[in-house]
């Protein structure tokens, strides 16, 4: 069984990584391929994105069959092969489940339209007089959360995309069709389960207007569920010994976390909260363009790497996922430094309390793509405020810059292998365009130089392994008043961590406290994203996205 303190979540989405048949769309036969790659690396569990039957209206987040592998992404047997050559490499297959919502293709979903009350009530249908919305909730996506249906003269909720209906998890029946689904993927020897938006599974008894917003507060972390959580724990995954298990956390808030992910409440291993990666969005708005708030993003990691220790949670670690623009052209500087501010990024994480994830293509420095065409998109939500922002008036280089740093797009380009012909993901056209600075930025290069950004990565994969001041030590920020550093010390016993970040190209000058120097004869430089970093002294001179890392002892 391993630890999931001292392992590492390597984020694939299919679609993208690796297409074996030339049809332009990465398969599991892909992944397969590709393990050997991911076991040098030295990640422990792989997390696949959506690959169930489905209309991929969201990209697989709109599952028509819960039991079933899509036919672009191969069979049931391909799956049943991944699990055990990855497992031949001690590496471990984490499903991504999406309980919240089914596609409208979904079977149950067709018979509810088809007037059987019992499927009916696997969704959430209200009346509503006038022939409008029974309430002002607003779609993720944007528009109206609720979809009217003439044939019953009702509405469906959909949180989502409308071809995304909401689950009914007040239904009993419902529930069991889930633990049904859950356990059959277990017994398949599935040993981790990612959870979408699972905090939003509980609705409230009333549903009404929402004068103050746009509905979410009605139902994130809704009245039921950590309820329904234990419930899911019990009849599934609580059952074994060797399970982990992340919750993805919508608009969430700190208190919840703790109890979702602290072990004496029986419900998740841990949580993604995406609080962090709210800080280029101006007046809270994700469809806008500012400079991270440096400040703001210190305060948010201090708050939930410490708080969240005070009450035993556990955090998922991450920059980058499928919904999130590259981080290295997000935080980073992915033009004149690189190099050197992917690597910082990197050790900011991987050096935290929590279990970290890493995105693919991340590991080698892959960066934003810079599509200048909206013919260029695929995601519903890009090209839905592609329209929304239109109808506002701006104009449409405006509109492009702003999906260029903000598009789900921005991460789920194929990824670049090598320099050869579509970056030797396909033989066929890609389903979505490369990024054009494959021959610069591949995997293949990466693999050649030692000094990568991939190495770096692979460093701190082992370290945590082999340090558990990493993976079990206690956290503190330090130097919270300087507006350029992120600096935390971790320790366990007689051991401490000293990390200290650059987050800006300007060099700058930090005063350490005291208390972290005493023993600064037995230091020395664990990880450094330079190769002549300073030994530990109290003043110390950081260069551009200089990223340190001191670990003493005694």
């Amino acid at each position: 069984m391993k630890d999931f303190k001292k392992s590492t979540v390597y984020q694939i989405y299919p679609k993208s990584f690796y297409d074996t048949n030339g049809d332009g769309i990465g398969d599991l036969n892909g992944v397969i391929e590709k393990l050997d790659y991911l076991k040098t690396l030295g990640i422990d569990y792989i997390w696949l994105t959506p690959f169930y039957p489905s209309p991929q209206v969201d990209n697989g987040y709109d599952i028509a069959d819960y039991y079933n592998i899509d036919s672009s992404f191969g069979t049931l047997e391909d799956f049943e092969r991944l699990v055990q050559e990855a497992k031949k490499r001690e590496i471990y297959i984490m499903l991504d489940m999406v309980l919240n919502h089914t596609s409208t293709e979904h079977n149950w979903f067709k018979r509810a339209l088809g007037g059987e009350k019992k499927y009916k009530d696997f969704y959430i249908f209200k009346e509503s007089a006038d022939h409008e919305p029974p309430t002002n909730w607003q779609s993720k996506f944007g528009g109206n959360a609720w979809e009217y249906v003439e044939k019953f003269d009702e509405y469906y909720l959909h949180l989502f995309d409308r071809t995304q209906a909401d689950l009914n998890w007040d239904n009993k029946e419902v529930r069991n069709e889930i633990y049904g689904i859950v356990n059959y993927w277990l017994e398949k020897g599935v040993k981790g389960l990612r959870f979408d938006v699972i905090n939003l599974i509980s609705k409230p008894e009333k549903f009404e207007n929402d004068s103050e917003g746009d509905g979410r507060r009605f139902y994130t972390d809704g009245p039921k569920i950590h309820k329904y959580l234990r419930e899911l724990n019990e009849n599934t995954y609580g059952n074994y010994d060797d399970i982990i298990t992340v919750g993805e956390m919508s608009s969430t808030s700190l208190e919840n976390c703790i109890r979702y992910s602290n072990p004496e409440e029986k419900e998740l291993s841990m949580v993604f909260n995406f609080h962090h990666l709210k800080v280029d969005y101006y007046n809270g708005d994700k469809w806008t363009i500012m400079d991270f708030d440096f400040k703001q993003l210190k305060g948010l990691f201090r708050i939930w790497q410490e708080d969240i220790q005070e009450g035993d949670g556990w955090n998922a670690l991450f920059w980058c996922n499928h919904d999130q623009p590259r981080i290295v052209s997000r935080f980073g500087n992915d033009k004149e430094y690189l190099n050197e501010s992917a690597k910082m990024l990197a050790t900011t994480i991987h050096m935290m309390r929590g279990t970290p994830y890493i995105y693919q293509g991340e590991e080698f420095g892959m960066t934003n793509p810079y599509f200048d065409s909206i013919d260029k998109y695929r995601d519903v939500e890009s090209i839905n405020y592609y329209n929304i922002l239109k109808e506002q008036g701006k104009a449409e280089e405006e509109i492009l810059e702003i999906l260029r740093e903000k598009s789900r797009d921005n991460s789920r380009t194929p990824l670049q292998w090598n320099s050869e012909e579509n970056a030797g993901f396909t033989k066929g056209t890609p389903w979505i365009p490369i990024c054009d600075k494959y021959k610069e930025i591949n995997s293949k290069d990466a693999l050649e130089n030692k000094d990568s950004i991939f190495y770096h990565y692979q460093e701190l994969i082992q370290l945590r392994k082999d340090y558990d001041v990493i993976s079990n030590g206690r956290i503190k920020f330090i130097l919270e008043e300087n507006d350029k550093v992120l600096s935390y010390v971790r320790t366990l016993s007689d051991k401490t961590l000293i990390v200290i970040n650059n987050f800006f190209s300007k060099e700058t000058m930090i005063e350490l406290p005291d208390e972290y120097l005493s023993s600064n004869l037995n230091s020395r430089i664990l990880i450094s994203n330079y190769k002549d970093s300073s030994t530990l002294n109290k003043r110390l001179a950081l260069r551009a996205y200089e990223s340190i890392v001191y670990y003493i002892e005694g």
